[in-house]
């Protein structure tokens, strides 16, 4: 077992502050989503994502992320997954069940048996390919202010350059002046708001066989292939290449995963993963340590307890466009880590490959992959 004493200590300064706020171009649009259309209830998604960073941050020392599930997240806000009977309980029951996959997973083994077989080459592709995913999603958020995003994006670019300069502190901060200017009357909400104290409530006991059922079959099954690849063997990837210092193991991020989401699910929670882009993304604005994740973890936590009801007016102070910012460069930072080393063909084309199919589906991707790589290893295809 991994010696955690001797880890380097976490920091607290103005880098892990700004590297804090990289992975907001994920969280907010998901979490956004589940309260405007699941109305689901900010103050325990936001207490159960804040203990989350806290935890991890404290534990692996790294800027490990703790992100939505965007497959998830994506089938129970659309309208058309609505109308088939999704309902908020059936997200905390897909939180739950997610939660007990991945304990089994952990605590059998089958996850880093399973991740043995992995390539590296349809690893690497996998990365890229989710690097590529993040910086189109970045460019699509950007299309709303083309302009305004096109300015933005030059300035931080200018800014990261400068590692003095904290160019998300910057970013933010030029994002809620647009945003006050776009919308006047979002001043007077701003100081109409007053903290309110929250304890999440316990929904276990709420939960049917149904929510259950459904929870598992519509949102936990399909989401898994997706968590296995970016938010399992990618994140592990990342982290040991990026902090050899403080490696983390498959059965620990397994374990981490299972629990997470059995806590999410017992304070009505969504399903939450360990996405690779959201350490990318740490990182690019100047994360170094797991203090970035428990600085972001306390915000949340504090504003799922203390501000539960004036979130949705709160997240409108980050227009789309800067989201689309971070995003971007979150995507850009996580394909540069993809390098392929390799001089074999057959290798190359794996990457690339799965690459292009991570961009549509992880899943495919690396099963695509295992099965090129071996295939080739056996002379049984030519490249």
């Amino acid at each position: 077992m991994t010696n955690v004493v001797s880890r380097p200590a976490n920091k607290f300064d103005l880098s892990e502050w700004a590297g804090a706020f990289g992975d907001l171009g994920t969280l907010i649009p998901f979490v956004a989503a589940y309260i405007a259309i699941l109305k689901m209830n900010p103050n325990g998604m936001l207490v159960a994502f804040g203990v989350a960073l806290i935890a991890v941050g404290f534990i692996y020392r790294t800027p490990f992320p703790v992100q939505p599930m965007k497959a998830i997240g994506a089938s129970a806000v659309s309208q058309a997954s609505i109308a088939a009977g999704l309902t908020a309980s059936v997200v905390v029951g897909a939180s739950l069940m997610t939660g007990a996959i991945w304990l089994l997973l952990a605590f059998t083994g089958l996850a880093k048996k399973i991740s043995a077989y992995v390539p590296k080459s349809a690893l690497l592709g996998v990365v890229m390919g989710l690097g590529f995913s993040f910086m189109g999603e970045g460019i699509r958020l950007m299309g709303s202010s083309p302009i305004i995003a096109g300015v933005l994006l030059m300035l931080t670019l200018a800014l990261l350059n400068r590692p003095k300069v904290p160019a998300m502190l910057i970013l933010l901060a030029i994002g809620f002046g647009i945003a006050l200017f776009e919308k006047p009357e979002l001043s007077s909400q701003l100081h109409a708001i007053k903290p309110e104290f929250v304890i999440p409530s316990f929904e276990w006991q709420s939960l049917t066989l149904n929510d259950l059922w459904l929870g598992l079959i519509l949102l936990a099954l399909p989401q898994l292939p997706l968590t296995f690849g970016n938010a399992f063997i990618s994140i592990t990837e990342e982290n040991n290449r990026l902090f050899p210092d403080r490696p983390v193991k498959e059965q620990t991020i397994a374990l981490s995963t299972g629990l997470m989401n059995l806590w999410s699910s017992l304070i009505g929670g969504i399903p939450m993963c360990h996405g690779a882009g959201g350490m990318a993304g740490h990182i690019q604005f100047g994360a170094r340590t797991g203090g970035s994740s428990i600085i972001l973890g306390g915000i949340l936590l504090a504003g799922g307890v203390l501000l539960p009801s004036s979130i949705s007016t709160i997240f409108q102070l980050f227009p789309t466009s800067v989201l689309g910012v971070i995003l971007f460069f979150a995507g850009l930072q996580l394909a540069l880590g993809s390098r392929d080393t390799s001089s074999e063909k057959a290798d190359r084309f794996i990457v690339l490959a799965t690459a292009g199919l991570a961009v549509w589906n992880v899943g495919i991707a690396v099963l695509f992959g295992i099965t090129v790589h071996y295939l080739a290893k056996r002379d049984l295809l030519k490249l």
